[in-house]
């Protein structure tokens, strides 16, 4: 059995699940991809269960009935690999926004570099936004910097979903009191690895805008993202753990 695990989370996202799930697995060292979907109206999971026809050990689904948000899936699926003891534990978007062959560079931070957490950085030397407007590139790299001054944080990406975690790392934080379900999930999974003591390291990448399907951003992630750097400043620090979903 391989010892990395890919989670991906979808909703509606047939036209890219086949080709992703296909880049991954021609990746060397071998990787496995847990595809965890929230009931996607437009046959996501049908079209999993076709690949997983061919690489039943390799291809995984968890289904869920609904669209139940982002960090509830990534959750789960970290309970899912923990279960079954895979080792380096990664997330990653279904869009190709994030390139499948820099999976080999974030593994490589963790396995060979020391890091506890490894982070696909846009904001450190060496990365970069493809194919945005310069509005966007603008509020999310002011996003990123307003994290780190309430947080106090040194990693430059704070919203960033292309990650990898060793399994130790997962095992040390209390995944059933993560609060949030957007965005604001990857900051708080950051923040968590931080305040534990584990060291993140961010590796440069190019992230590039979707070309199929639709993106799933709204107001209201943006509006969980910004309330909730404050939660956690204050209740996170203090040991105040009860869970508070958005």
């Amino acid at each position: 059995m391989s010892e990395r695990l890919v989670i991906i989370p979808t909703y509606n996202e047939k036209e890219n699940i086949r080709d992703i799930i296909t880049h991954v697995l021609g990746l060397q060292p071998e990787f496995h991809v847990l595809v965890v979907d929230d009931g996607s109206p437009d046959g996501t999971a049908d079209i999993v269960r076709d690949v997983q026809q061919k690489e039943p050990q390799r291809v995984h689904l968890l289904e869920r009935k609904g669209k139940l948000g982002l960090g509830t899936a990534y959750i789960a699926g970290f309970k899912w690999a923990l279960e079954r003891n895979y080792g380096f534990i990664f997330e990653m978007d279904a869009d190709f926004s994030h390139d499948p062959n820099d999976l080999l560079r974030l593994y490589a931070a963790c396995a060979e570099g020391g890091a506890d957490m490894s982070v696909g950085s846009r904001y450190v030397k060496g990365g970069r936004v493809s194919d945005w407007a310069w509005n966007r590139v603008l509020l999310s790299w002011c996003a990123s910097l307003y994290v780190r001054l309430v947080l106090w944080m040194k990693v430059r990406d704070t919203t960033a979903g292309f990650v990898c975690y060793r399994a130790n790392t997962l095992r040390a934080l209390p995944l059933d009191q993560i609060r949030f379900i957007g965005y604001a999930f990857q900051i708080e999974m950051k923040y968590r690895v931080k305040i534990a003591g584990f060291r993140i390291q961010e590796v440069p990448i190019t992230f590039k805008d979707r070309v199929k399907g639709k993106s799933k951003m709204s107001a209201n992630i943006f509006h969980e993202a910004f309330l909730g750097v404050l939660m956690m400043r204050t209740t996170i620090r203090s040991g105040q753990n009860a869970p508070i979903r958005s």
